[in-house]
């Protein structure tokens, strides 16, 4: 006989994801973002990675000026390369890169065949958050890599959520 736990809840639709991710960037403007906020950011992306050991680098930036990088143990260059790729589609879109990704995969085809862009030099996955100031849109972005994209993506709004308290 086996035990049977409660069964676990299915996986958002790609509706119900866009709707999830255009809602965390709304809520997640900024009344301001300095370079001592972009450290203070930086600095909490860095704490809680630790917590969990996750081998990510951490990259925050306003508008072409790089304010805050780190690399924890088990990142590599290979990190910094995913960092500046999902960064680019975030400048781009002026929206998070998993959201960018999700729309495409939502259509029924990915960012890669239908964006038309340069995967060099663009990649719509997970861990690009832009960094939206009221009244002043989108000036910046924060970006982590080196876990699994929705994980990646997480990390940044935990931290963002918890910066914005």
């Amino acid at each position: 006989m086996t035990s049977t736990g409660p069964t676990p809840p299915a996986p958002p639709t790609p509706a119900e994801l866009l709707a999830e991710l255009a809602a965390q960037e709304d809520r997640l403007d900024l009344p301001r973002f300095t370079h001592e906020d972009a450290w203070a950011l930086g600095s909490l992306l860095v704490r809680l990675a630790r917590e969990r050991e996750a081998p990510v680098a951490i990259d925050i930036r306003r508008g072409a000026q790089q304010l805050f990088h780190c690399a924890l143990p088990g990142s590599s260059a290979d990190n910094d390369a995913w960092i500046d790729r999902k960064r680019r589609v975030v400048e781009r879109y002026a929206e998070s890169s998993y959201r960018v990704g999700t729309r495409f995969r939502a259509k029924g085809t990915t960012f890669e065949d239908s964006s038309r862009l340069d995967p060099d030099a663009y990649a719509a996955h997970g861990g690009s958050f832009p960094i939206a100031v009221e009244g002043a849109g989108v000036i910046g972005t924060v970006t982590v890599s080196g876990l699994p994209q929705a994980e990646d993506h997480a990390l940044v709004v935990e931290a963002l959520e918890q910066f914005r308290r």
